[in-house]
């Protein structure tokens, strides 16, 4: 397999924002995965950027991607969708409002920089998003059922409402773990069922004792998340002997 390169600035559309860190496990070899990081609606890049290191998985490198639009009146931090709406949830807002614009920026970034340009095969891409940020990574996949990515990671988020669009009888075979807790989730029943509509494998870990769906806190919540890495990267490096891939 040809070793895909890492893009360049010039690659990426002008108005996008990132942090991009190579692989450092192993010291000096080229990374194999692209781990692709979307912050929840409010946040940036900045942390998400951290946490991708944090995860040190072997020949990965991060792209942690911020939102394209602020939040209005200066309220600091960024969103995804196409639109402010307020709601009744604990954040105020509406993370389901329409994903147009991010579509068209992501699909840019990803089939046009990073796929045409860059020679990244869609199976060494996985993505990682946090309530509105998984939200979008679901939305991306689902309308991308031609090509199997590496692997979808949802923290909180669920299909976007106007997914229910582009439904086909073809499920994707791009691999979605879904986490949340295990009471007042947006991961409910009828939310679990959409995405295994859509997804032919879909698993779904909730936290036991956790209200909402907010980030892992402990190693036993982090889990469910390396073992799915561990079945699905192009990489043996660091991998407990055994472990089956999907």
């Amino acid at each position: 397999m040809t070793t895909p390169r890492l893009p360049e600035p010039s690659d990426f559309p002008p108005s996008l924002i990132y942090t991009l860190t190579p692989s450092t496990t192993p010291p000096s070899k080229p990374s194999q995965n692209l781990l692709i990081l979307l912050h929840g609606l409010g946040d940036t890049h900045v942390q998400f950027a951290t946490l991708g290191s944090n995860f040190n998985l072997p020949e990965t490198a991060c792209l942690a991607i911020r939102g394209p639009i602020p939040l209005p009146f200066e309220i600091p931090g960024f969103h995804w969708g196409d639109d402010i709406i307020f709601d009744e949830s604990p954040s105020g807002l509406d993370s389901d409002s329409g994903f147009k614009r991010t579509r068209k920026l992501l699909k840019e970034v990803i089939r046009e920089t990073l796929v045409k340009k860059c020679g990244w095969d869609t199976r060494r891409i996985f993505f990682f998003g946090y309530r509105q940020g998984g939200m979008v990574a679901l939305d991306i996949l689902v309308r991308a059922r031609d090509k199997e990515y590496g692997g979808v990671i949802s923290v909180g988020g669920v299909l976007p409402s106007d997914s229910e669009k582009v439904k086909e009888t073809r499920k994707s075979k791009t691999p979605v773990l879904l986490l949340g807790g295990s009471k007042n989730s947006a991961i409910d029943t009828a939310t679990e069922r959409e995405v295994r509509e859509a997804f032919e494998f879909v698993q779904v870990v909730k936290w036991v004792g956790r209200g909402g769906d907010g980030m892992m806190r402990t190693s036993e919540e982090a889990r469910p998340i390396m073992e799915f890495f561990g079945r699905r990267l192009g990489s043996r490096v660091g991998v407990p002997e055994g472990a089956v891939e999907l």
